[in-house]
């Protein structure tokens, strides 16, 4: 599949949302992306992250662990086509960790993956969760880009399948926040 073609599967589950949306990073935008409602269709799912797993093969990933919420589909299903485990951390007291008895080993070879990747902010929380583990982190994947081409700072190889640009703001410079558009909070971390 192509972009073209990924970007219209988003917009035929209707996860490609436009208003004003206060994404998980803190900052404003006026595009939304829902990839729980892609997510929520098994095959679609099971394709999407085979086409991400095709790129990946090379990182020799051991574990793949996704940030909850929108890292577990995510990262359970590149595991199943990369043929290895699939695992998450939460959030606890504010810090991301492995918890329900996951855990990984000294040398292991970790994947980190995503739905959408705009700062990279629960991702680096993982990376960071990780540190004291002794794990190889080597590499970070999503199914949809919108760093606007800026680095998030991984440290080590960043895929996606689908790379989008849509602007996002800082909330004091958003132009949706000052012609009064109502601001709507759809993702999973309490930023509002």
């Amino acid at each position: 599949m192509s972009d073209t073609n990924y970007l219209q599967a988003f917009t035929d589950a209707g996860a490609l949302l436009d208003g004003h949306f206060l994404l998980s990073s803190g900052l404003h935008s006026p595009r939304y992306l829902q990839c729980a409602l892609v997510l929520q269709d098994p095959a679609l799912s099971e394709r999407l992250c085979r086409d991400l797993a095709a790129k990946l093969r090379e990182l020799k990933a051991e574990t793949v662990i996704g940030p909850a919420m929108g890292g577990i589909v995510v990262a359970y299903e590149l595991a199943r086509a990369l043929g290895v485990r699939g695992i998450f951390a939460e959030r606890k007291d504010g810090q991301m960790q492995l918890r329900r008895g996951f855990s990984v080993r000294r040398g292991e070879r970790v994947l980190l993956a995503e739905d959408v990747v705009t700062t990279g902010g629960s991702l680096k929380e993982v990376i960071a969760a990780l540190a004291d583990t002794g794990a190889e982190v080597v590499g970070v994947a999503s199914l949809v880009n919108r760093t606007a081409g800026k680095d998030p700072g991984f440290g080590v190889p960043f895929v996606s399948l689908l790379t989008v640009d849509v602007p996002a703001y800082e909330p004091a410079a958003c132009p949706l926040c000052k012609a009064g558009r109502p601001l709507v909070k759809p993702g999973s971390r309490g930023n509002a």
